[in-house]
């Protein structure tokens, strides 16, 4: 919200209706945007609205031109999206943006509906609104750096466990609270929250979608995790050329960490992208991925990535310029997807698998409400249920 309300030279802009299923989070939220931002945040008592249908009260307050801004867990952002193009009204959607491929097969209809209508969609994979990776997009498309044979884009990090949640942790709200990175159903887990990025890239760099995806997955040995999460990803993505992308993820202590997008040409390596999303962009005399053997750089980006990307969708609505991200944003969730179900099962899963799967975690979400129970249970040491191998399923 911060960086909407932040954009500048492309008129005013302002927070009019708030929805949640949790009003004393609204309300923190509401008196901090206040706080910070004065009155641009003009949001009446009367238009900030509480419950599983509070979506469509905020929507229905909001005319053509206007955005919503569906960034609340990734399990309901369908319903929300679906919601919002069915008014006429322009979308920002969170990453990660389904949990399953269910999900992602109705944000598609959604978003094939908005360009039928002129809706204009932005997610939020906000890496591609980066001068300086554009900048280095161009130049591999222009040949500079020869075949794109190999990306390697990792995630590596500290260790980040959920605790026994005790009785609790069984009813629906308390999982919506807590299962933002730790319960599939609600968010799809760390891996895709947070490594969907760095495979956007490198879907972005080879302009396709894998058509293959091989990996691993495992717990620390110490683990004490009660969440559904590995601590470990690594994954292989094959494109339909045979060039590969590594993409590894991991939450272990004491270990290495790494956070970073490298491109290997025929003719030379880049770096695409850097620590926390950083534009840190360069390319290399030859393969070696040293800092005293950059060749090139672009010009620094001005702003954060989230900003350019808020000023891109502002602008782009004033001046009726059209945007929709939400297919290239559904097919790279979709490939993340894929990588997860390669982790899980041990097989090898295929893009013809993901796009025919109408697999799904939870059947009842347009019917959700405080009463409804939670799609998955702890056992009696508070364990939710991991992913075996042979026994798992989620394509």
């Amino acid at each position: 919200m911060g960086d909407a309300l932040s954009v500048e030279g492309n008129g005013p802009v302002k927070l009019y209706a708030m929805a949640d299923v949790v009003e004393g989070q609204m309300a923190s939220a509401h008196k901090a945007l206040a706080k910070q931002f004065g009155d641009k945040v003009d949001v009446a008592k009367q238009r900030q609205f509480c419950g599983f249908d509070a979506y469509r009260n905020a929507i229905d307050l909001l005319r053509p031109g206007d955005v919503a801004m569906c960034t609340t867990r990734a399990y309901i952002r369908p319903v929300h999206v679906e919601y919002a193009v069915k008014k006429g009204i322009n979308v920002f959607m969170e990453k990660p943006f389904s949990p399953d491929p269910a999900g992602l097969k109705r944000l598609l209809a959604a978003g094939e509906e908005a360009e039928k209508k002129g809706v204009k969609i932005a997610a939020g994979l906000q890496c591609r609104h980066s001068p300086a990776r554009q900048a280095l997009i161009q130049k591999i498309r222009d040949g500079e750096m020869g075949d794109v044979t190999f990306i390697r884009a990792n995630r590596l990090e500290g260790v980040g466990w959920l605790g026994n949640q005790g009785p609790d942790g069984n009813k629906l709200m308390n999982q919506l609270q807590f299962g933002k990175v730790e319960l599939y159903w609600v968010g799809s887990g760390h891996y895709v929250d947070y490594l969907i990025h760095q495979i956007d890239e490198c879907c972005w760099i080879k302009d396709a979608w894998p058509v293959s995806a091989i990996g691993m997955g495992g717990r620390a040995a110490d683990s004490t995790d009660c969440s559904q999460n590995l601590d470990v990803y690594p994954i292989e993505f094959t494109f339909a050329d045979g060039s590969k992308a590594f993409c590894g993820f991991r939450r272990m202590k004491t270990t290495r960490t790494d956070f970073a997008t490298y491109v290997y040409g025929t003719k030379c390596a880049a770096q695409f992208s850097g620590n926390v999303h950083a534009p840190t962009v360069h390319m290399y005399k030859d393969l070696r991925t040293e800092k005293d053997n950059i060749v090139w750089k672009p010009t620094d980006d001005a702003a954060s990535p989230w900003q350019y990307e808020w000023n891109d969708f502002i602008g782009n609505i004033r001046n009726n310029r059209p945007q929709n991200e939400c297919k290239r944003a559904v097919y790279s969730d979709l490939t993340t997807l894929m990588g997860r179900a390669a982790c899980h099962t041990g097989q090898t899963v295929t893009w013809d698998e993901m796009m025919k799967s109408n697999f799904q975690f939870c059947d009842y979400l347009d019917k959700m409400n405080y009463d409804s129970p939670a799609p998955v249970q702890a056992d009696a040491n508070g364990r939710f249920p991991v992913p075996i191998a042979g026994a798992w399923k989620e394509v």
